[in-house]
């Protein structure tokens, strides 16, 4: 099986970047300025993204306690929902929500509340970030734009599905069952709604953030199409369920999205950056976290070696 994940990503990727016609000669002319990014924007960048990382964890903490689990702080929900995401660095399909399970529970959440917060926010915020990332399409070239037209009408009959209460509460205990979760608390519609304007504000930050990436690489391209294919790439490859966090696939559709705005090549490297930067704004900060955790593990015990991390494959991180 793990032949054949490997199998199937690099064919997925290479036929992605074969139809944008992105070629090792391409690479070998880009110029070697494109990878030295502006320190001052870098930073801005990563702050951003950090920032949006935060917001993620509040979001997860709101849900806890909206689902009937206590409040959380916020700072405390960070530092759990951060040390989780580690999981999506560990092979195998649960170890964020078995992470974010165990560490809440040290705080008096029960582990039930803990997993189905964290797989209907993914399933809101991925929802949420196909709304955003519908930009890259209708901001693209007029075949990208038929496209975009047919994801957003099912983007809104979507939307529209969930302000139908029976339809909302049908739809919520499906993903339950699909992620082989327990509901915990009542939802109603207006809960929905609530998370769903909340996620895609988080990931109208995620998209500046990589906006800003991409002008500290000298790119020049316009904040709507760029900052949306993030969302865009984001979301198909955690399609690519057979592909380890959308690597590969991601980077190979945040090519194609930005192709006809940056070049192949400016946008090959910028996939290539965006890969590493994510990875060390969420890894870096998560590993502070959880060092000061085995130090000073939480009453009771729950603290320092229950943590696994991120987004199980099956809730595959809420964050990019």
């Amino acid at each position: 099986m793990r032949a054949l994940q490997l199998a199937l990503t690099v064919v997925v990727t290479w036929f992605i970047l074969d139809r944008v016609g992105l070629g090792l000669s391409e690479l070998s002319r880009v110029e070697g300025t494109l990878w030295v990014p502006d320190p001052l924007l870098l930073v801005a960048s990563s702050l951003l993204l950090l920032a949006a990382y935060f917001v993620s964890a509040g979001l997860w903490g709101r849900i806890v306690r909206e689902l009937g689990g206590p409040r959380l702080p916020l700072g405390e929900s960070v530092r759990i929902f951060m040390i989780a995401n580690l999981g999506r660095y560990v092979p195998g399909k649960v170890w964020q929500i078995a992470g974010l399970a165990a560490l809440a529970k040290g705080r008096g959440v029960p582990a039930p509340t803990a997993a189905a917060a964290a797989v209907l926010g993914q399933g809101i915020a991925l929802v949420a970030a196909a709304v955003v990332g519908m930009g890259a399409l209708l901001g693209g070239p007029e075949a990208y734009r038929r496209w975009g037209l047919l994801g957003a009408g099912l983007v809104l009959a979507l939307v529209a599905l969930l302000a139908i209460p029976a339809v909302f509460a049908r739809l919520a205990g499906m993903w339950f069952r699909i992620t082989r979760t327990e509901p915990a608390g009542d939802l109603s519609v207006l809960h929905g709604l609530r998370w769903l304007a909340l996620y895609t504000l988080n990931w109208l930050m995620y998209g500046l953030s990589f906006w800003v990436l991409a002008r500290s690489l000298g790119l020049e391209g316009a904040l709507l199409p760029v900052g949306s294919a993030f969302a865009a790439a984001y979301v198909l490859g955690y399609a690519m369920v057979f592909a380890p966090a959308g690597l590969g696939p991601r980077e190979g559709f945040l090519i194609v999205f930005l192709t006809p705005h940056l070049g192949a090549a400016p946008a090959a490297v910028l996939a290539v950056v965006a890969r590493l930067w994510t990875t060390l704004v969420e890894l870096v900060p998560a590993g502070v976290f959880w060092l000061a955790r085995m130090r000073h593990p939480a009453p009771g015990g729950a603290g320092g070696g229950a943590a696994g991390p991120a987004a199980t494959e099956g809730v595959r991180g809420r964050g990019p």
